[in-house]
């Protein structure tokens, strides 16, 4: 599928954003290992969601979804071996979380995934699998070069391990299959990039009766012969969707849009896209913690300032289009978490964005945004669904017309991503 997307010179109106896409992921697998039925609200799920839900199925979980409702009837910590090879399509926290929750199993399962997971260097999950070996279970990639398919059997027991903190994508499944582990686990990790998304987790095991002690960011003890409690739980929206509007709000000239479903007390690292704009000098009102609505206008100048993007591995593509609208120079720094997602997103962003004109500087371990006039091209998708949505923003305040491939992956986070956009009086088309 492609997005053709042509200058647009205004957007208005309203729009209420999806569930998020962390959130939902983390629903399932809870649901999974808790005992009882599990109820979670969960506003236009996204792509991960049901690929997670499919996983978590052939797990022993029994889903049910009526509308916006997903109950989820979980196998407490008996779980059996899987009759079917587990696919987790394109989620990549999907992959890392099923790995670990498989080593709970006294039998062989079999984790793959779509292409890109399959080959792209990003999806290298090594460190993991020596983390559960580590922890007593088998685990090992088919093609030895830690990317799926994986094959895993356990049990894990539980002892103590370091860890890597580069990514939250190697430390949050272990968080989540430890506690029903025989033993207990202590984890100590080293610089933790990603924080917030390890704070979500810890809030799913706290929702689910489980304890965890820590010392700050560096150590964890886990406790195991633990039980999962079932829950209710409503789905926060997701703020990585938000951005997409708010920054596509901020640098089209005509603009005025309110954005619905938002909460700024949600641990989600991406609220502080409210902060960037403000910062940058954009025009933005948040109206009671965003819960009656944050409106977003366009038509000021903004100024390129300097991003800690620690927390941000997936805002990096729309960071860099956000940068290239404001006077100056944006510095996006601590970028190397967003290397190994479904793109190196630094490097990706770079190139698409330089072919419409874009001046981007890759330093390493930040990113160097220079204020660009910028216009339409053809830009490869690279099955990156923020590298495909934040070129569409792009292309809205591009002179001419942008055409974008691999559009079909923006349901991965963004179900109603075209829908949004479209409504609101954005110029964008899909082409099947």
């Amino acid at each position: 599928m492609l997005y053709l997307v042509r200058n647009t010179s205004e957007i208005h109106g309203e729009t209420t954003i999806p569930a998020s896409k962390s959130h939902s992921v983390r629903a399932m697998v809870t649901g999974l290992l808790a005992e009882g039925k599990s109820e979670a609200v969960i506003r236009d799920a996204c792509w991960d969601a049901h690929c997670m839900a499919d996983v978590v199925s052939k797990l022993g979980a029994k889903v049910t979804v009526d509308g916006n409702k997903w109950v989820i009837e979980g196998r407490g910590g008996r779980l059996e071996a899987p009759k079917d090879v587990l696919n987790i399509e394109n989620s990549g926290t999907g992959l890392c979380i099923t790995t670990a929750v498989a080593a709970l199993i006294d039998g062989y399962s079999v984790i793959t995934g779509d292409d890109q997971i399959r080959y792209r260097p990003g999806r290298q999950v090594q460190t993991l699998l020596d983390a559960l070996k580590e922890l007593g279970a088998e685990a090992f990639s088919t093609k030895g070069d830690g990317k799926p398919p994986l094959v895993v059997r356990g049990v894990i027991k539980g002892k103590k391990l370091a860890l890597p903190g580069l990514t939250s994508q190697w430390f949050t499944p272990i968080l989540i299959a430890a506690p029903l582990a025989e033993k207990d686990t202590e984890i100590v990790v080293e610089n933790l990039h990603e924080s917030l998304y390890v704070e979500m987790t810890l809030q799913w095991l706290h929702r689910c009766g489980v304890k965890v002690d820590r010392e700050g960011l560096g150590k964890f003890y886990i406790y195991g012969g633990q039980h999962y409690q079932s829950y209710q739980f409503t789905l926060p929206a997701d703020w990585e969707s938000a951005s997409y509007v708010l920054v596509a709000g901020a640098i089209i000239e005509d603009a005025e849009v309110t954005v619905y479903g938002m909460d700024t007390r949600d641990i989600q690292g991406d609220k502080v896209i409210i902060k960037i704009l403000e910062n940058m000098g954009a025009d933005i009102e948040v109206r009671n913690y965003g819960v009656d609505g944050i409106v977003i206008r366009g038509g000021r100048e903004l100024t390129g300032i300097e991003i800690d993007c620690r927390e941000l591995p997936d805002a990096i593509p729309h960071l860099a289009v956000l940068g290239t609208q404001a006077k100056g120079k944006t510095v996006l720094t601590n970028v190397a978490p967003s290397r190994i997602k479904e793109t190196d997103r630094v490097s990706t962003i770079k190139m698409e964005l330089e072919k419409m004109g874009a001046e981007i500087e890759d330093k390493g371990t930040e990113a160097i945004i220079h204020q660009s006039k910028l216009h339409g091209t053809w830009i490869d998708g690279h099955n990156d669904h923020r590298i495909v949505m934040a070129s569409a923003i792009a292309g809205m305040v591009a002179e001419g017309n942008t055409v974008i491939s691999d559009a079909e992956f923006v349901k991965k986070s963004y179900s109603t991503f075209y829908e949004t956009f479209k409504g609101l009086g954005a110029q964008i088309l899909k082409v099947e």
